[in-house]
């Protein structure tokens, strides 16, 4: 497994070696990578990095879609308000 700053287990290299892979095995193989990060590094910083070394090169990988849908939950808003939003003050 290749070892790096972004990918410390090499989960994310070693899922674009994996013939046939599909986007839910992608999508657990994301999870145990950000789970794997603890309080280390923030995705923020690695997914970037992680797309261009590997998402550019190789679009049409399952893992490509995963890796750029994190990004963009990553950049969305937060749900904002629950029972206290709704409160009268």
């Amino acid at each position: 497994m290749g070892k790096d700053r972004f990918d410390p287990k090499g989960l994310i290299a070693e899922s674009y070696k994996i013939e046939g892979i599909q986007a839910g095995e992608c999508r657990s193989i994301f999870l145990d990578w950000a789970l794997s990060l603890g309080g280390d590094l923030d995705p923020k910083e690695a997914l970037p990095v992680l797309i261009s070394q590997y998402a550019k090169t190789e679009p049409d990988h399952p893992m490509s879609a995963v890796l750029e849908e994190g990004m963009v939950q990553m950049q969305a808003p937060k749900r904002r308000g629950g029972w206290r939003a709704r409160q009268r003050n």
